[in-house]
């Protein structure tokens, strides 16, 4: 039996992370991946569906630009070499950022299936490996929801969707949330006719009202079909067709597709690890139980990403990983901070947001002053025509702190790194009213959202503070 300082579960961003902090405490590594390095992310999330998301914008584009005069024609698009080029880019950054740190790193590679023997010892391929401290980093996959019929029919999911031979003719799509609008916008924009069925009201229902109801607009003027407050209650095969019947206001209606891609959620890697043997908890739904400092039941293992966060971000499970690992080696208490996590929806145009919506800030008791501009208000946006958008400040009244920022805009991904520094140093409306912001720029929006607090923006002279 092969002891370690640190035996690492997985091999994504959460798992390198903790591998590279061990090596920076001179610490031995063994890290143990049963699939493809790289995790969600690099393999099947991030990295293969924004390229994609960004060809066919391209192309969507180059059909009908927003300036007038310009005319590309109707234009073509090699959907066969659009995936082959995913493929290679996909292959690339899993060989220059996962494969080829490990010799750097000095670490010792396992490619196989690591299972709990005991509360320190993992077995994998047959031998057995013993850890002074552990780290669980096994990531989630595409939940596959219980409606009747669904496991008689060829269903897509986020994973399988990046794979696809040609766009079909037409496909459903359940689910409302980041993935499920992602693909819906891509595969509409490779020519595909689009259904989207949602079960909450509304799309993106933990986001701003003002956002969803507003992107739900812009989606719909590109002709996706969006319907909410439907719940799916069986799906079936008729041909090459999946039917999906749905419960919309007491009322069955059915709706048809050649693809059905389901985008509801996603559930933790978990139950294959024998954690009841290492006296590691899970939740009812299968996410490992940790505190607040990414620690399990048993003291010597933590556990990061996807299989125990609230939050399934590459960019939270890096963080974890790198904080549980300080926690277990040195002894330290260090917090991952929620608050001040940013996340975004690669959709066109984009939603970013940082901190507490203004529903959420009433429900923890907080007094809240809130403003929201429209983008046709912002210099720039005017200039290049990209005036679909909008942007939400919510502010502590008392302090004038900002503590939620919320954008949909043209690259919102991008414009709201400020206001995630404003969230996470405490910085108040004032602070970001007497910055200075280059002109013109969409980030600019920041400022202009911050002066309408105390002035009327759309009477303003330009860069006026």
């Amino acid at each position: 039996m092969k002891p370690f300082d640190l035996v690492i579960l997985g091999g994504g961003s959460g798992a390198f992370a903790a591998a590279i902090k061990a090596r920076d405490l001179k610490k031995s590594v063994a890290l143990i991946e049963q699939g493809r390095l790289g995790g969600t992310c690099v393999n099947r999330g991030c990295v293969p569906s924004k390229n994609l998301l960004k060809a066919s914008e391209d192309f969507y584009y180059h059909r009908g630009s927003h300036f007038p005069g310009i005319h590309h024609g109707e234009g073509r698009f090699d959907f066969q070499e659009v995936m082959a080029q995913k493929r290679q880019l996909v292959q690339r950054e899993q060989k220059t950022k996962y494969a080829d740190v490990i010799p750097h790193l000095g670490i010792t590679y396992i490619q196989g299936t690591g299972r709990f023997v005991s509360n320190r010892e993992i077995e994998v391929n047959g031998d057995r490996l013993m850890g002074e401290k552990i780290v669980i980093a096994t990531g989630a996959k595409p939940t596959i929801p219980p409606i009747e019929g669904i496991e008689t029919v060829d269903v897509l999911t986020s994973t399988t969707a990046l794979e696809l031979e040609s766009p079909p003719e037409s496909m459903v799509v359940l689910g409302g949330g980041y993935v499920g609008l992602e693909f819906a916008q891509m595969y509409r924009r490779f020519g595909s006719r689009v259904i989207l069925l949602e079960m909450k009201p509304r799309i993106l229902a933990e986001q701003e009202e003002s956002i969803s109801e507003r992107l739900t607009q812009y989606l719909k003027e590109e002709g996706i079909e969006i319907i909410t407050g439907a719940k799916v209650t069986r799906i079936r095969s008729r041909g090459k067709a999946k039917i999906v019947t749905a419960e919309i206001d007491g009322k069955q209606k059915t709706f048809e597709g050649e693809a059905l891609l389901v985008g509801v959620g996603i559930s933790p890697n978990s139950k294959e690890l024998g954690l009841e043997k290492a006296g590691v908890q899970v939740t009812e739904k299968e996410y490992i139980k940790v505190n607040d400092e990414m620690q399990t039941k048993n003291e010597h293992i933590y556990a990061v990403g996807d299989v125990a966060s609230k939050v399934a971000l590459e960019t939270v499970a890096a963080s974890q990983g790198s904080i549980a690992v300080e926690n277990a080696i040195t002894g330290s208490h260090h917090k991952f901070d929620y608050v001040s996590v940013p996340s975004a929806v690669f959709t066109h145009p984009e939603v970013a947001s940082v901190g507490l919506t203004e529903k959420r800030a009433e429900e923890m008791g907080i007094e809240c002053s809130c403003r929201g501009l429209e983008f046709r208000v912002v210099p720039k946006a005017n200039l290049i025509h990209e005036t679909n958008g909008y942007i939400k400040m919510v502010v502590e009244a008392k302090t004038e702190r900002v503590i939620g920022v919320h954008i949909l805009a043209s690259g919102a991904a991008e414009l709201i790194h400020a206001a995630v520094l404003a969230v996470k140093f405490k910085h108040t409306i004032r602070d970001i009213r007497s910055t200075l912001f280059v002109f013109p720029t969409l980030s600019e929006s920041i400022k202009l959202v911050a002066q309408s607090f105390t002035k009327d923006v759309a009477s303003l002279s330009c860069c006026i503070e």
